[in-house]
C-alpha cells in the first residue's frame, strides 16, 4: 500500500456529497436562472429558490436512503446464503473459495491450504470478500450516512446559488447565479477529485460542462416564456 495510502474508504459518503452538492448547485442555479429569465420578480425568485432548496435536500436525503437502504437489503441477503452454505455444505464452500484464489494466480496446493486457514479463521468473512466483494460483515452500504451527507451537501450547494440571487441586483440577478454556481462547480470537482485522490481537471471539467449547459437550457425556456407570458 502507498505510504500515504488509499481512498477507496472514502468512496460511499464522497459519492454521496459530491452528487449532492453537484445536484444543489445545479439544481438551484438552473432554477433561479430560468424564473429569472422569465421575468419574476424579486420576492418570487428568492422564495423560489427557498422551495426548490428544501424540497431538494429532502428529497436527495430520502432516495439516498431508499437507494442504499436497497443495497444494504441485497448484501444482507448475500451474506444470509453464504451462512446457510457453509452450514448445509461446507465441502463446496471450501472448494470454491480454494478455486477463486486459485484463478487469481495461486497456485492449486497452496489455493486449498490458504482457503483452509480462511476458512478456520473467519468462514464467513473469507466468503464475503473473495465472493461478494464486501469488506466487513455489514458490507459498505450505510443509508443514514449517505442520506445525511447528500442532504447536507444539497442545502450548502445549493444555498450558494440562492445567497447570489438574494444579493444581486435585480438587473443582474441571472449572470450572478452563474458566475457564483460556476465557480462553486469549480471548487466542487476540484475538491471532491482532492480528497478522492484523483486528478483535479477531468472532475472540474465534467462538472462545469454539465452545470452550465443544465443553466443554458433553462434560461433559454424561461426566457421563452417570458416573452411569451
Amino acid at each position: 500500500m502507498p505510504k500515504e495510502g488509499h481512498y477507496i474508504n472514502r468512496s460511499n459518503w464522497l459519492r454521496a456529497a459530491v452528487l449532492g452538492a453537484n445536484d444543489g448547485i445545479v439544481s438551484s442555479a438552473s432554477l433561479l436562472v430560468g424564473v429569472s429569465s422569465a421575468g419574476m420578480v424579486h420576492g418570487n425568485v428568492i422564495l423560489t429558490g427557498l422551495a426548490g432548496l428544501t424540497a431538494g435536500a429532502l428529497s436527495m436525503a430520502a432516495g439516498e436512503y431508499v437507494s442504499v437502504s436497497a443495497q444494504a437489503d441485497v448484501e444482507e441477503a448475500d451474506l444470509e446464503r453464504e451462512r446457510v452454505a457453509l452450514i448445509e455444505d461446507p465441502d463446496y464452500e471450501l472448494s470454491e473459495l480454494a478455486e477463486g484464489l486459485e484463478s487469481r494466480g495461486v497456485e492449486s496446493d497452496l489455493a486449498l491450504e490458504v482457503a483452509t486457514q480462511l476458512t478456520d479463521h473467519d468462514a464467513l468473512g473469507a466468503h464475503a470478500r473473495e465472493e461478494l466483494g464486501m469488506f466487513g460483515l455489514a458490507g459498505q452500504a450505510n443509508p443514514l450516512q449517505a442520506a445525511g451527507a447528500s442532504a447536507l451537501a444539497f442545502a450548502l450547494g445549493g444555498g450558494l446559488p440562492l445567497l447570489a440571487a438574494l444579493l444581486a441586483p435585480a438587473g443582474s440577478r441571472g449572470i450572478s447565479v452563474a458566475i457564483v454556481a460556476v465557480l462553486a462547480l469549480v471548487a466542487l470537482g476540484g475538491g471532491g477529485a482532492h480528497l478522492g485522490g484523483a486528478p483535479r481537471w477531468p472532475a472540474i471539467r465534467r462538472v462545469v460542462v454539465w452545470g452550465t449547459l443544465a443553466m443554458a437550457v433553462t434560461a433559454f425556456v424561461g426566457h421563452a416564456f417570458g416573452v411569451l407570458a
